[in-house]
């Protein structure tokens, strides 16, 4: 199932030249990147005017709490991005699952159900539900870990490979309701490729347009070879 997903990776990297997908990848990205930007800045002075106004601490240590806010939001800015980008990729999803499968798969295509801007932004606020539910249940074990290094950034990728694989395998269902669901193999390679591609510095911005129209190819790949 790994060599699968690996393929259905490769032609996905294929698909990024396209000017379609190029045009839905900058105005996600943009958008992302802005919302990003503005929920850092938000949770940041939210947290330290809090501090103040309740005058829990005085200047000096209001500084010292302000640099840790800082320093909490770079270690928890995968997961910020993360959330933020699956919100916006799931505003432009149909867009990138009729993109991919118009080009490859036009059989496919001519069945497939329109899947509204609602539905779009169902299918977003489930994943964000699904990511922050998922997380905070792991923190505990997160926070246990960080004693071991490595435990809490593994035990990080396998709660989020899990969630990734959900929330893909919904968005191209989505448009086609009567396929059957992926197999549990086949949703976990899916999920851990996708997260992983997350973690890499410059590729976690290609991350999710790749993610989804690797889960394009997945769904459709059992029906032959792609044009």
């Amino acid at each position: 199932m790994m060599t699968r997903a690996v393929h259905a990776f490769l032609l996905a990297l294929r698909d990024l030249p396209s000017p379609r997908v190029i045009r839905i990848l900058a105005q996600s990205l943009a958008l992302t990147l802005l919302i990003f930007a503005a929920a850092g800045a938000a949770i940041f002075f939210g947290v330290r005017w809090a501090l103040a106004h309740w005058r829990w601490l005085d200047g000096a240590s209001l500084d010292m709490a302000g640099v840790l806010i800082a320093l909490a939001l770079v270690a928890g800015s995968w997961l910020l991005f993360r959330a933020v980008a699956i919100v916006v990729v799931g505003l432009f999803a149909d867009a990138i699952v009729a993109d991919v499968e118009g080009r490859h798969y036009p059989a496919a295509a001519s069945r497939a159900i329109d899947v509204g801007w609602r539905q779009n932004i169902a299918l977003a606020l489930a994943s964000l539900g699904r990511l922050i539910g998922g997380n905070l249940l792991a923190l505990p074990l997160y926070i246990v870990l960080l004693v071991t290094s490595i435990g809490t950034p593994i035990l990080a990728l396998a709660v989020n490979a899990l969630l990734l694989g959900r929330d893909l395998e919904a968005m191209v269902r989505a448009r086609h309701p009567d396929r059957p669901r992926f197999d549990r193999p086949t949703r976990w390679s899916l999920g851990l490729l996708s997260a992983a591609s997350f973690v890499v510095p410059v590729a976690n911005l290609l991350a999710p347009i790749l993610s989804a129209a690797m889960a394009v190819h997945l769904l459709h790949l059992s029906d032959g070879k792609p044009r």
